[in-house]
């Protein structure tokens, strides 16, 4: 990253985010220190993070490359690395260095933490849609996948048609758990859902024989195969999107302050090139397991980005 250029945008956003209408003179006082604001000056998030000093991240286990735990057991992945990037501008904004309190979440468990407070953001591959949208915040688009079906290779399931009375599993709490029961009850195909509790469990199931399919986003179907290469076994995703999932970072609704400092973050990462090369770093480069997931960005992705360096909004 060009650091000086960054950091020198990011606190312009940053200060906008918090003085909002202050008059063009007073951008010449110098900033003040954390002991010049006063206790109303800010609210929600960066007022909870002013007053503790941390900022409480919600990580996935199992959510390759988004977000999942390394060898040691720390959380990293593509949404993790967005995710510091945007601490540090929170704490830009506030002017106080904050500590990262790391929270596991599942797919059931992460829009209920968001939303009652007991984590700031969510970063891992969760889905934007309008049904989210009812109780929480997203940031700008940072990837956008689709719901596909992964199976041993051989296996005759070659589209979602073959999965009449076949065992799918799928994770609980997901938009993937929707689109199949949709899609059964639509075609009458008479599934065999077995709903599992986080993605390493569904791949499993198929792994073990335990189920014929997995159903979940084709890049974590793509990611799990690519994490789980050394242990034997051939696995292939097959068949057509069977729904359109564009993934954002969570954080709570009605945060104004905090809402204005995510989307001046992403406009400035995506100026700068960071996004783009936290893409090619986690989709085109080996991961820590040694495999590469080899996944160029897609043409919507590229222009999802161009927009979002320009200012608007997805």
């Amino acid at each position: 990253m060009k650091t000086q250029r960054f950091w020198a945008a990011l606190a312009m956003a940053s200060l906008v985010a918090i003085a909002g209408g202050a008059r063009a003179e007073d951008t010449r006082t110098p900033a003040p220190d954390n002991d010049a604001y006063a206790p109303a000056t800010l609210t929600g998030t960066l007022a909870k993070a002013r007053d503790t000093g941390t900022i409480a991240i919600g990580y996935r286990d199992a959510s390759v490359p988004f977000s999942y735990l390394d060898a040691r057991g720390q959380p990293i992945g593509y949404s993790i690395e967005l995710c510091k990037a945007l601490v540090a501008a929170i704490g830009n904004a506030i002017h106080k260095t904050l500590n990262i309190q790391w929270v596991p979440v599942t797919p059931e468990t992460r829009i209920d933490a968001v939303a009652d407070g007991r984590i700031d953001l969510e970063c891992g591959s969760t889905t934007s849609n309008l049904e989210r949208q009812k109780r929480v915040a997203f940031s700008p688009i940072i990837f956008v996948a689709g719901t596909k079906v992964m199976v041993k290779k051989g296996s005759p399931i070659r589209s979602f048609r073959d999965l009449a009375g076949k065992r799918v599993a799928v994770t609980a709490g997901t938009t993937n758990e929707k689109a199949l029961r949709d899609i059964d009850r639509k075609f009458g195909l008479g599934i065999v859902l077995q709903v599992v509790p986080d993605h390493a469990e569904g791949f499993a199931r198929v792994a073990n024989g335990q189920a014929d399919a997995f159903a979940t986003d084709d890049v974590l179907l793509y990611g799990l195969i690519a994490e789980n290469a050394a242990k034997g076994g051939a696995y292939q995703v097959i068949g057509d999107y069977l729904s359109y999932d564009p993934y954002g970072i969570m954080f709570r609704k009605n945060d104004p302050q905090l809402a204005q400092v995510v989307r001046d973050t992403f406009q400035t990462l995506a100026a700068d090139g960071e996004i783009e090369r936290q893409y090619k770093r986690w989709f085109l480069q080996r991961l820590p397991s040694g495999k590469s997931l080899d996944m160029p960005m897609s043409a919507q992705l590229e222009s999802i980005i161009q927009t979002m360096a320009g200012g608007e909004s997805q």
